[in-house]
């Protein structure tokens, strides 16, 4: 049997496309996300009522859960917004008062 020789043989002139892929891919990532947090932020979530300061707005405040017997545990949701033009930021966890009523 003859041997091949590897002589004659083309030589592939194209690499693999991985790495044009990969970059690619990369750039269509960082323009989505760019696009959605630019889209995210332009409009704000609340009207501003106050100029020159940060302004807590809360959808309710108080709840009535009726009679609640003892160990049974209960879950209220509060929506927070700032209605204001500044940043409103909590310094610690705020104080939220359970109160029993009539």
């Amino acid at each position: 049997m003859s041997k091949r020789s590897n002589r004659n043989m083309p030589k592939r002139s194209g690499g693999a496309p991985w790495p044009l892929l990969l970059a690619l891919g990369g750039v269509l990532l960082v323009g989505i996300a760019v696009l959605v947090a630019w889209r995210g932020s332009a409009a704000p979530k609340a009207a501003i009522e106050v100029s020159g300061a940060p302004k807590l707005k809360v959808n309710q405040e108080k709840v009535d859960l009726g009679n609640v017997p003892l160990g049974q545990t209960v879950r209220v949701s509060f929506e927070i917004t700032n209605a204001g033009d500044r940043p409103l930021m909590f310094d610690a966890v705020p104080y939220v008062e359970v109160v029993e009523g009539c």
